[in-house]
Parts: C-alpha cells; sequence; structure tokens
C-alpha cells in the first residue's frame, strides 16, 4: 500500500496562518513556525483587548463628562450624582459627547440637575 499523505489540507491549514501573519515583520511574515506563534499570540491579544477597549472608553467618557461638569462648577461625581437622583436618563457615551461636540447641550444638562 503507498504511503499516503495529507499535502491539500496541510497546504491550506499552512496557507490560513500566513495570510493571517501578513505583514508581520522579519521571518514572522513568511516562516510557518515562526508565523505560527506570532498569530497565536496577535490573536490572543486581540481577544483580551476588545475587553479591555470597553474600559478605555469608559475613561475616556469619564475625562470628557468631568471637564464638561467642571466648566459649569461641579466635580464629576458630583454631576453623575445629581443625574442619577434626577432620572436623567443618559448614559456616559452620550453625555460626553454631549460635553464634546455640543456645548450649549451639555450646559442645559447641567442646569438641569443644578
Amino acid at each position: 500500500m503507498p504511503r499516503s499523505t495529507n499535502a491539500v489540507a496541510a497546504k491550506k491549514k499552512r496557507d490560513k496562518v500566513l495570510k493571517l501573519a501578513k505583514g508581520y515583520w522579519g521571518r514572522g511574515s513568511n516562516v510557518h513556525t515562526v508565523a505560527k506563534n506570532k498569530v497565536e499570540k496577535g490573536l490572543t491579544y486581540a481577544y483580551r483587548d476588545r475587553k479591555a477597549k470597553k474600559g478605555t472608553f469608559r475613561a475616556l467618557w469619564i475625562q470628557r463628562i468631568n471637564a464638561g461638569a467642571r466648566l459649569h462648577g461641579m466635580s464629576y461625581s458630583e454631576f453623575m450624582g445629581k443625574v442619577l437622583k434626577n432620572n436623567i436618563a443618559l448614559n456616559r457615551k452620550v453625555l460626553a459627547d454631549l460635553a464634546d461636540n455640543q456645548p450649549e447641550a451639555f450646559k442645559a444638562v447641567a442646569e438641569a440637575v443644578k
């Protein structure tokens, strides 16, 4: 019985890894064993950072709201406390956008909570 290999499927699997490694520096883009490790690590970072991105954006929104609130004589914590107490149904993302792009609308919210 002749020796059987899995050449077609194996090449397809290697090509898939090399395609994911396109643009990597040095041997990381064209040597399968190096590319495989780099792709695996890159996918791990991608998974982790999809989660971390949410916290990063929340921190950015808080900074923008804080800057807007301080223009109206309040700290971030005071402002958010009053927003919650007055049942204003705007989340941090929307408040940050108002503070950054529509200061007059943010001023109206700030006046409403004072």
